[in-house]
């Protein structure tokens, strides 16, 4: 049995709950947008919406690379801290070693995808649970950072267009008429189109639904399961370097203690868009709105006066939630 004779009739029969799945992020992201629209002074605004987006961007990106992993029917802890390394790799090929920018980038996007196709080798040739691979790889990627850059930050002060990648506003250049959009935001919505195209209309983005869906079936139906399982960590990998390039671009250094924690708001953000923990379900689409949620209810709260505190509990409920609803509709599925 092949995996394109059984995909559509996995399709209909998850039609509701998968349907279902991609209203519910969006209506909650517009119940939001109403309530504090109302009851928040301030925040119908353009400025704060663009300060919501310059808030997303980041996490916006690592919940794409987390997408393909969990769809996969993998988890990846060392997303923040693989960010975190990408970031000091571009600070050592750029500034340490006076390479062109260009190469610098191309430099710290691959040193992602390595580093993350070693977490998918872990899992698929040592056979390690993705929970533990990735736990390594994140204490890995992480003392990999500090030791680098010696932990210490690494300025890119002799490159002055490196804030170009984030912070500049190509969009406004070229529209003067416009808000002034950081290219982090535009970078954001690149990322999430190049990710929904290489997911849903290529072989790759078919096998990674493969992978989640069923993995055994997948190895029955002639699927090389092992290749595709480490191509799906590097991608992610790969991703998490882009991520890595707009937080440095944005500070203008390399901070190797930063990252830390990144990893729960992009896992948080998946599963909030309709990600299935399970595997087998999501979309890029439905991630990049719960990376907005996210940042919409702490933007929203705050403007309220609500404490630090209040705002880390009030997420922890929503990502429980947003489990919980994931739980019935497989149910119901």
């Amino acid at each position: 049995m092949s995996i394109a004779a059984t995909a559509p009739a996995e399709r209909k029969g998850l039609f509701t709950a998968a349907t279902l799945q991609k209203i519910l992020p969006f209506a909650v992201l517009l119940i939001l947008f109403s309530f504090f629209s109302i009851f928040a002074p301030y925040f119908f605004q353009g400025s704060n919406f663009i300060a919501i987006m310059v808030a997303t961007y980041v996490n916006g990106v690592l919940a794409c690379a987390c997408t393909f992993v969990i769809i996969s029917g993998g988890i990846d802890l060392s997303v923040g801290t693989l960010m975190t390394f990408t970031a000091v790799m571009s600070g050592v090929f750029i500034t340490n070693l006076g390479l062109p920018m260009p190469i610098g980038i191309v430099g710290a996007l691959l040193s992602g995808a390595a580093a993350g196709a070693l977490s998918g080798t872990f899992i698929a040739k040592m056979k390690l649970p993705p929970f533990i691979a990735t736990l390594g790889m994140m204490q890995m990627a992480r003392g990999s950072s500090l030791l680098i850059a010696q932990e210490k930050p690494i300025y890119f002060t002799e490159t002055p267009s490196y804030t170009f990648i984030a912070y500049d506003s190509t969009l406004n250049y070229l529209f003067p008429a416009l808000p002034k959009i950081p290219n982090g935001v535009i970078l954001m919505f690149l990322v999430a189109i190049i990710s929904a195209l290489v997911l849903n209309r290529t072989i790759f983005g078919r096998y990674v639904f493969a992978l989640g869906s069923n993995e055994e079936a997948a190895r029955l139906s002639g699927m090389n399961v092992d290749f595709w399982k480490i191509c799906t960590y590097a991608f992610s990998g790969l991703i998490c370097g882009v991520a890595g390039l707009l937080i440095s671009s944005r500070l203008q250094q390399a901070r190797p203690d930063l990252g830390f924690g990144y990893e729960l708001e992009a896992i948080a953000a998946t599963v909030i868009g309709g990600t299935s923990l399970s595997g087998g379900r999501g979309s890029i689409l439905g991630s990049i709105i719960g990376a907005f949620i996210l940042s919409v209810l702490l933007n929203g709260l705050r403007i309220m006066g609500a404490p630090e505190d209040y705002k880390i509990v009030v997420t922890g409920a929503v990502i429980i939630l947003a489990v919980w609803v994931d739980s019935l509709l497989r149910k119901r599925a």
